[in-house]
C-alpha cells in the first residue's frame, strides 16, 4: 500500500469513528429527516374519545407540515396499564424521537422517572396544565383541557331541549377533565332551567362499555330524554341512546358517526393549537417547561353542531350566544 493510501485510509477511518460517537440527537438533527413523534395513549386512536383527538390532531400536524416524510408519526395505544406505558415512553425516547407525548394523567409518575434521564427529549403530558419545572425537571410540556367550557354550552343546550325535565350525565373516574366537563354541563343546564332533575352517574371507570350501558339504561328509567358522557366507555351510553331515542351530547371527539339521529352536538379538542407552539420550541431548543390550556377563546374546544339534527333555532342561537359570552368573559362556567 502507498504512503498516499495509508493517509486517505486513516482519514476515512478517523471520520467513522466520529460519526458513530456523534451524539444521537446531534445525528437526528443535523439531517433533512423528519420531525419524529411518538405518542402514548389509553384508548385506541378510534375510540371517539379522549386518545381519537390527540391521535386526529397529530395527523392534522403532519398534513401541516408536508406529510410522512416531513413527519414520522408513531403511537401505541389501550396502555392502560401504567408500567406497560412506561416501558413504551423510555422505548421511544430511547429511539430519539424529538417528542413523545404521554397523553392521559396517569403517566405523571412515569415521566417523572424517565424525563430526567433524557435531558434533550422533549417530553408533553396531558391532561394538566402544570409542568414539572418546581420539581426541577424542565423537559416535559404539559397540557389540558377547559373542558367545563363546552360542557356549560352542552347543558344549555340540553336543558332547552328536555321535555322530559329529567337529563342523565355518564362520568367515568370523578377527576381531570371528566369531573370539569360534568361540573360544567351541570352549571349550564341549572343555569337554564333551575327545576330541571339532573341525574350524574360516575362508573368508576374510563373504559367499561357495559357499565356505561349500565348507567345509560338507569338514567332513561328515571326518565331522562337528554344524556350526556365522556371518556372512551360513553360508546356504551350512547348506544342505549340510540336504542330508547335519547339525545346526546358529545365531547372530547365527534360522536356524531355513531347515532347521527340522536347527537346534538360535540365538544372537541383540538390539540393543534398546542402542537404549533411545542413543535416551534423544540425547533429553538426547548424542550418543555411550558403549560397550556385549550379553550372556546384560542380554538383548541370547538363546537360541532350535527347537521343531520334539526336544532331549532332559537337553542342554536342560545348556544352561540353562550360560547360567545365564554369566550368574552360575561360567563362564567
Amino acid at each position: 500500500m502507498s504512503k498516499l493510501m495509508k493517509v486517505f485510509t486513516l482519514i476515512a477511518l478517523f471520520t467513522l469513528v466520529l460519526g458513530a460517537c456523534a451524539p444521537a440527537e446531534q445525528q437526528a438533527a443535523g439531517g433533512d429527516g423528519p420531525f419524529r413523534v411518538a405518542v402514548i395513549m389509553p384508548s385506541g386512536v378510534n375510540d371517539l374519545a379522549f386518545s381519537q383527538s390527540m391521535y386526529e390532531s397529530l395527523l392534522g400536524m403532519q398534513t401541516e407540515l408536508g406529510g410522512p416524510e416531513k413527519m414520522e408519526l408513531v403511537y401505541s395505544e389501550n396502555m392502560f396499564v401504567v408500567d406497560d406505558a412506561a416501558a413504551a415512553i423510555r422505548d421511544y425516547a430511547s429511539q430519539g424521537y424529538d417528542l413523545v407525548i404521554a397523553h392521559g394523567s396517569q403517566y405523571g409518575s412515569s415521566l417523572r422517572e424517565i424525563a430526567p434521564d433524557f435531558p434533550t427529549t422533549a417530553f408533553a403530558h396531558g391532561t394538566t396544565a402544570a409542568t414539572f419545572v418546581d420539581e426541577g425537571i424542565t423537559n416535559v410540556f404539559a397540557y389540558e383541557a377547559a373542558s367545563n367550557e363546552g360542557g356549560y354550552v352542552n347543558g344549555v343546550m340540553a336543558a332547552m331541549l328536555s321535555t322530559s325535565g329529567v337529563v342523565g350525565v355518564v362520568g367515568p373516574i370523578e377527576t381531570g377533565d371528566a369531573k370539569l366537563y360534568i361540573d360544567g354541563f351541570v352549571a349550564g343546564a341549572k343555569a337554564t332551567n333551575p327545576a330541571l332533575t339532573i341525574n350524574v352517574n360516575y362508573t368508576g371507570s374510563f373504559s367499561d362499555v357495559a357499565l356505561a350501558s349500565e348507567a345509560a339504561n338507569t338514567h332513561v328509567a328515571a326518565g331522562a330524554d337528554v344524556m350526556s358522557g365522556t371518556a372512551q366507555m360513553v360508546v356504551g351510553a350512547i348506544g342505549v341512546a340510540k336504542e330508547k331515542n335519547v339525545l346526546w351530547f358529545g365531547t372530547q371527539s365527534s360522536q356524531t358517526s355513531l347515532a347521527p339521529e340522536i347527537v346534538v352536538a360535540n365538544q372537541i379538542y383540538d390539540w393543534k393549537v398546542v402542537l404549533r407552539d411545542i413543535f416551534d420550541l423544540i425547533g429553538k431548543g426547548t424542550y418543555g417547561g411550558k403549560g397550556y390550556i385549550v379553550t372556546l377563546e384560542n380554538k383548541g374546544l370547538v363546537m360541532e353542531f350535527n347537521s343531520a339534527y334539526s336544532l331549532p333555532a332559537d337553542v342554536k342561537a342560545k348556544a352561540d350566544e353562550t360560547i360567545q359570552g365564554i369566550i368574552d368573559g360575561s360567563i362564567n362556567p
